[in-house]
């Protein structure tokens, strides 16, 4: 089985379908414990911890390449010593493979 950091995310257009909550419970397995499926599992979450305001921004950065290399963009929400990110294929509705291809990248960042 490929690693899903080492794969690429395609392109989504309208139309295809998303992942069930079952199929994405299943590719969930694959990442860190600490990420999790919304309840109605339309998105995937983390949020991670920094000492400071400068790594906090560093990181944010560093996830901000990855979604643009991978054009498939997350949504973050950032404070002094936190971020937290949503990844969600709005295209379709809910979670595609590119969403934890994403996560995995940026797991992939914090090793």
């Amino acid at each position: 089985m490929t690693d899903l950091a080492d794969r690429k995310c395609v392109p989504c257009e309208g139309g295809v379908t998303p992942l069930t909550r079952a199929a994405a419970e299943e590719v969930l397995l694959r990442l860190h414990e600490d990420w999790q499926l919304l309840a109605d599992g339309t998105a995937l979450q983390r949020e991670w911890r920094f000492k400071d305001f400068f790594r906090t921004m560093s990181f944010v950065n560093a996830v901000a390449h990855v979604a643009n290399l991978e054009d498939h963009h997350p949504d973050l929400e950032v404070g002094y010593n936190r971020c937290k990110i949503s990844f969600s294929t709005h295209s379709v509705g809910g979670l595609s493979e590119n969403d934890f291809i994403c996560a995995a990248k940026v797991e992939r960042l914090m090793r």
